[in-house]
């Protein structure tokens, strides 16, 4: 009788997995987005007509929390390399490392997993499609800065016979179109469709493997882009080239984020925030109408230590972040050859500058692009009251987002190689 408890609850269990099995996994980074900047956001999204602060799409998926640290050759604060190959992989390694463990052996992705098993697999980024985050999904090198490598792994490196990815959509003409090997012909001779404009993306046909680079290395700010919203667009394209009746596997990053936070830029985080949020929402109804998808969403560290608040004032003002008309990058482009700077630096920020403020730009040379960029940055946290502690990373726990089905098995407390093991789990019980 004991052994036939045993058995029947074994048989139990087994069933309990094969029923969240998700067809389809959608994986999402958002880059160096710790807590901070779901809360900031809220705020930055926030109906001021209103006497309540409304929940986001972050708060209605939030399930718990993840901590980040690399194997502990690098310390306890991961870079994106390390964080990627963590939640790709399962395995902590060195910072800098692409699904390579610490003796610098590939370790098996989860996405190489899912081509394994027949689902068509794809990344879409704001970076460049081999920059540490897409790489640590589909590829293996020693070191993220071996940007041609790596591009070149997507083309050479195959699964079964197949390339690893079939739908590629990101930046990175620099490293594609080369003097020494023009990747871009050899996808497009092995039966790749490729575009290098967003707006080609509603064109090409369904279901087919893609290849999409709109940049020479990462895209333009979110602020800078055509409607400000490129995630949702990259997202929309890549699911419908990679729906099919085997399901797929997509990573999706929001790259800036990261960013904006290592340039203390929170005029271009927040627009980046608010791409992925559209993002999600996209993605939210996509999953009422596709229940045998999930998606998780997690950041592989926090950058720039942001603050919301500073300096003894209990104060955030992110209303003056609503009407910029360019990322601060952008503006202080432009300031550099201005006729009226003043009046375009109104124009361009959506608010009349102080004395001080327009002071503060005037004492700068002309040709001192960044200097024009830290001075719109100053101005922007002056006036909403944002700090920050660093220019790099930082080691506090990030956020743990999903939906879909299977989600509840990323509730509560985990590590970042636990989501990786999660999703292993939900691979393999594939029926």
């Amino acid at each position: 009788m004991k052994q036939f408890a045993t058995f029947l609850l074994a048989v139990l269990c087994q069933s309990a997995l094969a029923t969240d099995t998700p067809k389809n996994i959608i994986m999402i980074v958002g880059d160096g987005m710790g807590p901070a900047y779901t809360t900031a956001y809220r705020m930055y999204a926030d109906d001021p007509s209103t006497p309540e602060v409304e929940k986001t799409v972050f708060d209605r998926l939030l399930v718990g929390m993840a901590s980040t640290h690399p194997d502990l050759v690098s310390g306890y604060v991961t870079d994106s390399a390390a964080g990627a190959t963590a939640l790709s992989t399962g395995v902590k390694s060195y910072n800098g490392a692409i699904a390579v463990d610490v003796n610098k052996k590939t370790v098996l992705t989860v996405l190489e997993l899912a081509k394994m098993q027949g689902r068509k697999t794809g990344v879409a980024v704001t970076s460049e499609v081999n920059h540490a985050t897409p790489a640590s999904f589909g590829s293996h090198n020693e070191s993220r800065k071996n940007y041609d490598q790596i591009a070149n792994s997507y083309f050479d490196d195959k699964i079964k016979g197949q390339f690893v990815l079939d739908v590629m959509l990101g930046g990175g003409w620099k490293y594609f179109i080369r003097e020494d090997r023009n990747l871009v012909d050899q996808f497009k001779a092995a039966g790749y469709q490729y575009v290098d404009e967003l707006t080609q993306l509603e064109t090409v046909k369904a279901g087919t493997p893609l290849l999409g680079l709109f940049a020479d290395t990462g895209m333009p700010w979110a602020l800078d882009s055509v409607d400000q919203m490129r995630l949702p667009i990259l997202a929309k394209a890549a699911v419908r080239q990679l729906e099919n009746d085997q399901g797929y596997f997509l990573l999706i990053e929001a790259s800036q984020v990261d960013w904006g936070g290592h340039s203390n830029d929170i005029g271009a985080a927040m627009a980046e925030m608010h791409d992925l949020a559209l993002t999600l929402e996209w993605l939210e109804q996509y999953i009422e109408k596709n229940p045998d998808t999930l998606m998780v969403l997690t950041a592989d560290h926090s950058t720039g230590g942001l603050t919301i608040g500073v300096n003894g004032n209990y104060r955030w003002e992110p209303k003056w972040l609503k009407n910029l008309k360019a990322s601060p990058s952008e503006i202080a482009t432009q300031l550099m050859t201005a006729k009226d700077l003043e009046a375009l630096a109104n124009d361009l920020l959506g608010f009349a500058l102080t004395k001080e403020e327009i002071a503060s730009l005037n004492v700068i040379e002309s040709d001192k692009p960044k200097a024009f960029y830290k001075a719109i940055s100053k101005i922007l946290d002056n006036r909403t009251f944002t700090g920050w502690t660093t220019t790099g990373h930082t080691g506090v726990d990030v956020q743990i987002f999903a939906k879909g089905l299977g989600s509840e098995r990323f509730n509560g407390h985990m590590d970042n190689t636990d989501i990786a093991q999660t999703v292993f789990e939900l691979l393999r019980n594939k029926k």
